[in-house]
């Protein structure tokens, strides 16, 4: 079979090109790819041996050979595990087995098809019990882990909820879990944003008598945090009987994270009310709190007070200050603090380049770039995302060639950045080949990327792409069904992005107001006034979204499209707020398309009073004069116009 495969791997550049492409049948076949079977691999090392060796044929593995050799070895696990490892708690890959031979080396995968049928069955009476896992399949723990060592490991690498189970089974027959295993436990809350879990294992905790320990109370303090509960956060805080250095930092940087930087301030000076001296990382947290929302102010305080402790020469306080000074658009001080720092890593560097680049002071950023003697993927990223957000999208992907070219490889923010870019300028060769980057450096999961990759995909115009995307993420956000939602309204196809609308809704994900605008305007472009007046009264009433400016523009568009301009004109005057000049735009622009003279008039005279030089208004409007025949209208508009400077 081998001879009929033309083999492509030793000579094909590209990674989205296939490696094996069958000579009749055009199939083709991808090495790394993570629908191989394990075997593949070792397979085709060997036939590589067999050519070196000068055989000129390969012949595939015999299938009932195969199926007695598993046998022997499962037959050899049972009969003594302990001749073997368990790599299944701490494998990176499925493509690693499940239990390999100390001495032979040879492996087992439970889900291989080649398993004898009573493998399943003979391990399950091993298990402490059975967990149900995502799709309805089981998994099973073996009594072995009841060890302190064991049950830690688990919880700290294994499925949160798998290992979740398992100390709610140990707690029910008394066995007591170690305190790494409950760490282990909210740190894997904390990495999932699982809020509901981390409730649960609080609860395990108090039944096991170990609420009082001062280190899992601080890490329950940090896993509400993370979690978005500040609130439980500050209860567990204020229960605790005495606090220390790391229990109020756990508590302020609570606060810190969520923006409340008031509050966090004064727990901050609280803490040194009660004579419990800040460290490096207490006041990297409050100046990180201070960067995020500009609080100037705030952030020139800490900065006398980090000089009054000593901790000015820190490398990690001096980009803490870089940072919160540039995002605060204060240049010259975060320039200050870099030029005086005795020692810079190149996180300074990359917090003087964010800051010039977010300032607009591009030729700076990159100047500060090209004089970095060492340059890692975050400094590449930070340049990258300069010129991208001053709309230089093409010196942005320009720059992540040379990044290629200089062996840097990609994080997942630097793909969400080159993939925005790619989606603004309709860059698909480029996306497509990142695409393929995000494969292989094993992004794909990683929802924020899959959700770039869906709005890249749909702004290029191939919206079946997107969709393809969409359907292969194994985690969607509102992000990721919003994003999918614009690429259909883009495209004109209203009814699919109400049905998309719909499924979102029943798999449990809340939309929100951008959402809305989304579906509204899909609705505009495709002509169901009906579905989006409706859609439109059943996100106030049912929902609960408040509109915007935005989805009342939309819903004049949506009228005006239809040739409603009456009603257009009716629902902005009913309108809560007073409309901005982007609504009587887009009832002036309606007014344009159905030569509707008297509306548009209006619409004009509203536009200016808002916005006296949107030169747009007085084109428009001369348009609908011109249309009409009403050349006299004409030239006095572009009087008009003139005399206002335009």
């Amino acid at each position: 079979m081998a001879a009929q495969v033309a083999c492509s791997y030793f000579f094909q550049s590209n990674p989205r090109f296939i490696d094996f492409k069958d000579r009749t049948a055009e199939k083709a076949l991808w090495l790394d790819i993570r629908f191989n079977s394990p075997w593949v691999h070792a397979r085709l090392a060997a036939m590589a041996q067999c050519q070196k060796q000068g055989q000129s044929s390969f012949s595939a593995p015999k299938m009932s050979g195969s199926v007695v050799r598993m046998e022997e070895l499962w037959q050899d696990y049972f009969s003594d595990p302990s001749q073997w490892w368990d790599n299944r708690f701490v494998k990176k890959s499925p493509k690693y087995p499940d239990f390999k031979h100390k001495r032979t080396y040879e492996g087992l995968w439970i889900e291989s098809w080649l398993n004898p049928h009573w493998v399943k069955s003979k391990i399950s009476t091993m298990a402490l019990g059975y967990i149900e896992s995502g799709g309805g399949s089981k998994s099973w723990v073996q009594d072995s882990l009841c060890n302190g060592d064991d049950v830690s490991k688990f919880c700290q690498e294994g499925p949160l909820k798998e290992a979740l189970h398992i100390v709610e089974l140990m707690v029910q027959k008394n066995l007591r879990a170690p305190i790494n295993a409950y760490v282990g436990l909210l740190k894997g809350c904390i990495r999932r944003k699982a809020l509901a879990e981390g409730k649960q294992v609080h609860a395990l905790i108090v039944q096991s008598g170990l609420d009082s320990d001062i280190f899992l109370r601080r890490t329950l303090v940090d896993m509400y945090a993370k979690c978005g509960s500040v609130l439980d956060a500050r209860k567990v805080f204020n229960t605790m009987p005495e606090h220390n250095l790391y229990s109020w930092t756990a508590i302020i940087s609570a606060y810190a994270d969520h923006e409340q930087v008031e509050e966090a301030m004064n727990l901050f000076q609280q803490m040194q009310k009660a004579g419990i001296a800040p460290d490096k990382v207490a006041f990297v947290v409050v100046l990180k709190a201070c960067a995020r929302i500009a609080a100037l102010e705030h952030g020139k305080q800490l900065h006398s007070d980090i000089i009054k402790s000593g901790f000015e020469s820190e490398v990690v306080i001096g980009n803490a200050l870089i940072d919160m000074y540039a995002k605060c658009g204060c240049l010259e001080q975060a320039s200050q603090v870099f030029n005086n720092m005795c020692e810079r890593d190149v996180v300074s560097w990359t917090a003087m380049i964010t800051g010039y680049a977010k300032c607009g002071f591009i030729k700076d950023a990159r100047n500060l770039f090209n004089n970095m003697n060492e340059r890692d993927v975050v400094s590449w990223s930070a340049m990258i995302e300069g010129y991208a957000q001053n709309g230089l999208d093409k010196e942005a992907l320009g720059l992540y060639e040379q990044m290629k070219k200089e062996g840097v490889k990609p994080n997942n923010v630097t793909c969400i950045v080159l993939l925005n870019a790619c989606s603004k300028i309709a860059a698909l060769e480029q996306g497509k080949q990142l695409h393929s980057q995000i494969i292989k450096s094993g992004f794909e999961m990683d929802v924020v990327v899959g959700s770039a990759l869906v709005d890249m995909y749909a702004k290029c115009g191939c919206i079946e792409h997107a969709r393809q995307v969409f359907n292969n993420m194994s985690e969607r956000d509102v992000v990721s069904w919003t994003a999918m939602i614009e690429g259909y309204a883009q495209q004109g196809l209203g009814k699919e992005a109400l049905t998309l609308l719909e499924q979102m809704q029943r798999e449990g994900t809340k939309p929100n107001e951008v959402t809305y605008v989304s579906v509204l305007s899909a609705c505009s472009h495709s002509g169901l006034v009906d579905e989006g007046c409706h859609l439109f009264n059943s996100m106030c009433k049912d929902y609960g979204v408040s509109p915007t400016m935005k989805h009342y523009a939309c819903m004049v568009d949506l009228l005006g499209r239809a040739g409603r301009l009456a009603d257009a004109e009716d629902f902005i005057k009913k309108m809560p707020i007073q409309a901005d000049a982007v609504v009587w735009m887009t009832l002036l622009g309606a007014a344009r398309n159905h030569g509707h003279v008297e509306i548009g008039r209006h619409a004009f005279d509203c536009v200016v009073k808002l916005e006296s030089e949107n030169a747009a208004a007085y084109v428009l409007l001369a348009n609908i004069y011109a249309a009409a025949g009403r050349i006299d209208e004409v030239t006095k508009i572009r009087k008009e116009s003139r005399l206002v400077g335009l």
